[in-house]
């Protein structure tokens, strides 16, 4: 069969090549009865826009270069997939990059971006104990936005999560519902996120004229028998702590096993001595199936992909645009934990 070329929509239509052109790369001011009428024919022809040629003829591209550096972190999963199904439907598609841990593969991920001709770069940063980027990304010639889960300090297009922001509002909640003894568990110690996270609890308990002890946040790696042992240890020395804000998943899940072990619940009645409260900082709809399910603080990964694609396209378009920083905090789910 004869390839359908824009020649025979335009002819199909009753308009000019020019015109079926512009309807397709949606430029110039175009009657919509005109549109439906070139609309009409690309249907009854079964023609198929070759983007990819149109982009090559106007030196122009759809491609966005997306890094993501750790496939088993389920935030930054969440935030591509959020950024993917944004930029396909903006029109643009992207080229997935994985470079290891080293300056090398991520200079050649880099390079493969030039070779395959991406308008920008979207950086999913997975280190949380360094406040800085890579040369390599800070240097990146092209437009750049960085997705971070802690703060950094540099001069980018910065979508991130505001964690001090996020600590205070599970603590404030824990506080309101009658809870004065309440403690952080998980994180390691150095870790961005975990740092922010204790300056927004901390902030928090002294507000409203509670103490927090160094001893009720104890860091710990991030596994469940870890959190599990740290959590029997401070029930063990402390058996007035009613609360527990829970570093990631895994934290908490192992915070249940050491709640129980030490012959407490877990739950939200504060005036009963044996239940002890819990709130995550996930979206663990993973393990909601558990009883009770679990009250955390959403990460706002969809809306945080949303974000880095629109302001992607924006520097796109608008390339003297200034440095944006981008903060989104997420929003506490209230379940039958706390």
């Amino acid at each position: 069969m004869k390839k359908v070329s824009i020649i025979d929509v335009a002819k199909q239509a009753g308009v000019s090549v020019s015109t079926v052109s512009l309807v397709l790369r949606q430029k110039g001011k175009i009657s919509q009865a005109t549109i439906g009428k070139v609309h009409a024919a690309i249907d009854a022809l079964g023609y198929v826009h070759n983007i990819a040629a149109a982009n090559l003829r106007a030196n122009t591209s759809n491609l966005i270069g997306l890094i993501l550096r750790d496939f088993s972190d389920s935030f930054s999963i969440k935030v591509m997939a959020s950024i993917v199904q944004e930029l396909e439907k903006q029109g643009y598609m992207v080229f997935l990059g994985q470079p290891l841990n080293d300056s090398d593969h991520l200079e050649r991920c880099l390079l493969s971006f030039k070779q395959q001709g991406v308008a920008g770069v979207i950086y999913l940063a997975s280190d949380t104990r360094s406040s800085t980027l890579p040369a390599q990304i800070r240097d990146c010639p092209l437009p750049l936005v960085v997705v971070s889960q802690s703060l950094l300090n540099e001069e980018c297009n910065l979508v991130m999560r505001d964690n001090r922001q996020a600590a205070s509002l599970a603590t404030r909640y824990l506080i309101e519902r009658g809870h004065r003894n309440i403690a952080y568990i998980g994180g390691i110690e150095g870790d961005l996120i975990r740092q922010q996270r204790l300056l927004g609890f901390r902030t928090t308990m002294t507000q409203n004229g509670l103490v927090v002890r160094e001893e009720a946040t104890p860091a710990c790696s991030d596994d469940t028998r870890a959190a599990s042992y740290a959590v029997r240890q401070l029930l063990e020395k402390n058996s007035t702590l009613t609360a527990l804000l829970c570093h990631s998943p895994d934290a908490m899940i192992g915070s249940i096993a050491g709640i129980h072990q030490t012959g407490h619940t877990v739950g939200k009645d504060v005036f009963l001595s044996q239940q002890v409260a819990l709130v995550g900082f996930e979206d663990m709809l993973h393990v909601n199936l558990t009883s009770p399910s679990f009250t955390y603080v959403s990460s706002a990964s969809e809306e945080t992909g949303r974000q880095a694609a629109g302001l992607i396209i924006r520097k796109l378009k608008e390339p003297t645009l200034q440095t944006q920083r981008v903060t989104l905090s997420g929003q506490l789910i209230a379940r039958e934990s706390a």
